[in-house]
C-alpha cells in the first residue's frame, strides 16, 4: 500500500482491505513499515509501538536478528499484525539499498504461513518504503480524487520505474483505491483521469464515511465496528479482485 501524498487515508485503506480479505476467510499478516505507526495505533497496538526491543527495527538493520521477525508477530482479532515501533523513527538513515535484498528476505521469510501480506508503507518514498516494494512486488494506490494527486501519481510511477531499474524487479500495479470520494466535478474529473491512467487496472470508490475513522479510533476494521456500513461492500470487492488477481478460489457459504 503505497503513496507519498500524504492525507490520503493510505493507512485507513489498508486495514479495511486487510479486514475484508480476513472476511474474505484469508490468513492475513499486516506489517507496519511506517514509522509513525499509524497502522499500529489503528489496530489498537499503541503499547506495541513502545516495547522494548527486539522490534521491527532490529529485525531490519540488525543482519543477526533478520530471521526474528516471527517473533514480532502480534494477535488482533481480526489479522495477525508486526507492528511498528518507535524505534523506527531512525531506520531510514540505518539502511542502504545494497542491504534492500537482505531486507526484504527477513520481511518474506513468515510469508509461506499466510495468503497474504498486507504492508502499509510510509507516507514517503525511502529505503522503507522501497523495502516493503521489493519484499511484496505489487502495489495496491489509495489515492485522493483532487487535482494535486495527479502529481503524487506521476512521482509514484517514477519511483516504480527507478526502483525496477535499480533492482531488476517487475512491480505490478494491483489497482487504484480512490478515497473519501464525494459528488463534485473535481471529483468526476479526478476518476476519468485515474481510469485513463490505469486503464489495465481495477479503480475503486470508498465515499467518504464518518464510520471508517471510528472504526479506526476502535483499533477495528469495518468489518469488526460495523458491517453493515456501505462501504464494506467496496472494501470486500477489493477483496474479492486481489483474490481473483492472485488465483484463490472464490469464497462461498
Amino acid at each position: 500500500m503505497t503513496n507519498a501524498k500524504g492525507g490520503t487515508g493510505k493507512t485507513t485503506v489498508a486495514i479495511n482491505v486487510a479486514g475484508a480479505l480476513g472476511e474474505r476467510s484469508r490468513d492475513v499478516l499486516f506489517v507496519d513499515l511506517d514509522p509513525q505507526g499509524n497502522a499500529t495505533e489503528g489496530l489498537g497496538l499503541l503499547d506495541e509501538y513502545d516495547a522494548a526491543p527486539p522490534t521491527l527495527f532490529d529485525v531490519l538493520t540488525d543482519g543477526d536478528q533478520r530471521d526474528r521477525i516471527g517473533d514480532l508477530v502480534v494477535e488482533h482479532p481480526e489479522m495477525d499484525v508486526v507492528p511498528s515501533n518507535i524505534d523506527m523513527l531512525q531506520a531510514e538513515r540505518e539502511l542502504t539499498i545494497a542491504d534492500l535484498v537482505a531486507r526484504a528476505t527477513a520481511l518474506a521469510a513468515v510469508s509461506d504461513e499466510y495468503d497474504y501480506v498486507v504492508v502499509d508503507s510510509p507516507p514517503f518514498y525511502g529505503k522503507l518504503t522501497d523495502t516493503g516494494i521489493f519484499a511484496t512486488r505489487n502495489i495496491l494506490v489509495p489515492a485522493l480524487t483532487e487535482a494535486s494527486s495527479e502529481r503524487a501519481i506521476e512521482l509514484l510511477i517514477d519511483q516504480m520505474t527507478a526502483l525496477e531499474s535499480q533492482t531488476g524487479i517487475a512491480v505490478d500495479t494491483l489497482g487504484v483505491v480512490a478515497n473519501r470520494v464525494e459528488t463534485t466535478g473535481e471529483d468526476e474529473t479526478m476518476l476519468e483521469w485515474f481510469e485513463t491512467v490505469f486503464a489495465d487496472d481495477p479503480v475503486w470508490r470508498v465515499r467518504k464515511r464518518v464510520a471508517l475513522q471510528r472504526a479506526f479510533s476502535a483499533g477495528q476494521s469495518l468489518f469488526e465496528y460495523d458491517p453493515s456500513v456501505d462501504m464494506a461492500d467496496v472494501f470486500l470487492s477489493i477483496g474479492a479482485d486481489l483474490d481473483r488477481q492472485f488465483g484463490y478460489a472464490e469464497v462461498t457459504a
